[in-house]
């Protein structure tokens, strides 16, 4: 009786699973060109510890958004187990950068500064107190990993700090404070300080040199010189690496990869140094990573590290080239994954219309960049001319950016139209407001954010809209579709723009099978395909279609 009531039972479950059998969906790869970003400075996003606001007695009257706001890791963690990231289809996450600061503040042409973007280094080795403790950024990498986004971290080894009563200048075999820059050939935006009082590491330099005496003495107060030294001569012995600046500087920043398992580096200021040093700092980074993933085989996302490079001026049209006018340098050549593209934003504006852009993504991602990635951007921490500086276009922003092909990089704002005009603010000033969460109770950013939040899950959902081949399917109406293929994974996506609102029939036999059941992400509708076409009644001018 016993076994036949089990007979029974297997019975009903077989009959009912076959009855209800629906078609499993394949596992979505992670694809950078097919990733959504969104870069954030670190202290301008949220607060999440009040009580690391001032340190080192950064308390003299900074101009307009020119202090720390205190923002920090602990901020960034809260708003990722909030599902912030999550709602906005954000897989990856670049934070200015964490280590620690100059001391004192400069006092230039556009008022009284700290360091609160990151990009002012004291010590590599030691995170800024005002963003937080290392134990609080093993929980950020870990909170991330979770939600399935990766950390990039940035990394600045083309100079140190400004020089301030507190914080003095390294040695001359460390830096060169002369001549500055003018950018007219490669020698002349290489060997040379970005600008005044920003001393320059010597990154062409093989000499062996000392460490510098300002972290001697630093260490030292710290109790930890012994232990600092002692790592750097493991490194040095077993890498066989010259004890130059450069080495010194790829060893601290490869710690944060070996001891946290971050994904990757966006790199700062890359066409300011030779371009051996980043193929080094790849091999430097990579072998940090498998160290890492050694160590904690459950703990990490990707099979490889990250690396994107900020080369001032770079743009696809350029191929994996960048042209110094005397030279051209691939940057891409062993070294980096990624380039950010500061062309994105004028292709935006000027070609005429989306299928243009799309198409010239396309062609190059698919020809001269293929097998590498690019970094599209509409707004940035350091770009005084962005897409929409009144944010007047917020939504346009938004569907040029997420639909493009190629890794989109949200600015932290862009999604609730951030003001980029600050009363009081100088310069750069002007882009680093802090994040106002009390904009998101107003029901115009809400519409807003929910715009950016269905664009963002769509390109997460679905790396073809990234990474995949683009297809005009018709003009008007306009209607495109994007195919992606990545071993066993293959995905085929229509997308609609310039849509009348309302009823509206879509031809869609070009992609979609006779009796397919679709999905409308963008208004969350189900719809079937009868005689090739879609008849669809949404208040929207945007389909996002996909197999249901």
């Amino acid at each position: 009786m016993k076994k036949l009531l089990i007979v029974f039972i297997g019975c009903i479950t077989l009959f009912s699973c076959k009855k209800e059998e629906k078609k499993l969906k394949q596992e979505v790869p992670f694809v950078w060109n097919g990733a959504n970003l969104y870069f954030l400075l670190t202290d301008r996003f949220h607060n999440g510890d009040t009580s690391n606001d001032v340190n080192f007695n950064r308390t003299h009257e900074p101009s307009k958004f020119r202090g720390f706001e205190g923002g920090d890791l602990k901020g960034i963690t809260k708003k990722i187990k909030e599902g912030y990231f999550d709602e906005l289809g954000v897989n990856a996450i670049w934070m200015s950068p964490i280590v620690e600061q100059i001391h004192d503040g400069t006092d230039e042409d556009t008022g009284y500064t700290y360091g609160f973007h990151g990009y002012w280094t004291k010590d590599w080795t030691q995170l800024d107190p005002n963003f937080g403790t290392e134990e609080d950024l093993k929980e950020l990498i870990k909170t991330a990993h979770k939600h399935k986004i990766r950390i990039l971290l940035d990394a600045v080894v083309n100079h140190i700090g400004p020089v301030t009563a507190k914080d003095k200048v390294w040695e001359e075999n460390w830096v060169r404070t002369t001549p500055q820059c003018v950018y007219k050939n490669y020698e002349t935006t290489v060997t040379c300080t970005l600008v005044r009082n920003l001393p320059d590491v010597l990154t062409e330099s093989n000499e062996e040199v000392a460490l510098p005496e300002e972290l001697v003495k630093k260490w030292k107060a710290e109790g930890r010189y012994e232990q600092e030294v002692k790592e750097l001569d493991e490194f040095f012995k077993k890498t066989g690496y010259p004890r130059a600046p450069r080495f010194y500087i790829m060893k601290w920043l490869a710690d944060y990869v070996k001891e946290f398992g971050i994904d990757g580096y966006r790199v700062d200021t890359v066409k300011h140094v030779e371009e051996n040093v980043w193929q080094e700092f790849k091999t430097i980074c990579d072998t940090a990573y498998e160290e890492f993933k050694s160590a904690h085989p459950t703990e990490y996302l990707g099979k490889d590290f990250y690396l994107v490079g900020e080369v001032y001026g770079y743009g696809i049209s350029g191929g994996q080239f960048y042209d110094f006018g005397d030279k051209k340098v691939n940057y891409f050549d062993k070294a980096f994954n990624s380039l950010i593209n500061f062309e994105f934003k004028w292709n935006a504006k000027q070609l005429p219309s989306y299928e243009a852009l799309f198409a010239k993504y396309d062609k190059a991602l698919h020809n001269e960049l293929k097998g590498f990635e690019t970094l599209n951007y509409m707004t940035s921490h350091d770009d005084g001319q962005p897409f929409d500086p009144k944010r007047e276009k917020a939504y346009e922003t938004a569907t040029k950016l997420l639909l493009s092909p190629g890794t989109s990089q949200i600015y932290y704002g862009d999604e609730v139209a951030r003001p980029l005009i600050i009363e009081g603010a100088e310069g750069d000033a002007n882009l680093r407001s802090p994040m106002d969460w009390e904009e998101l109770k107003k029901q115009d950013t809400k519409d807003l954010l929910a715009h950016w939040q269905k664009l963002g899950k769509f390109r997460k959902n679905h790396p073809a809209v990234g990474a995949g081949k683009h297809l005009m399917i018709s003009e008007r109406p306009y209607l495109f579709k994007r195919s992606f293929e990545q071993g066993t994974f293959k995905e085929e996506i229509v997308i609609g723009l310039d849509l009348p609102k309302g009823e509206k029939t879509l031809d869609v036999a070009a992609v979609f099978k006779e009796g397919t059941l679709l999905k409308d992400a963008y208004s969350n509708q189900e719809i079937k395909v009868t005689n090739g076409k879609i008849v669809i009644n949404t208040p929207y001018t945007i389909v996002l279609l996909e197999n249901n």
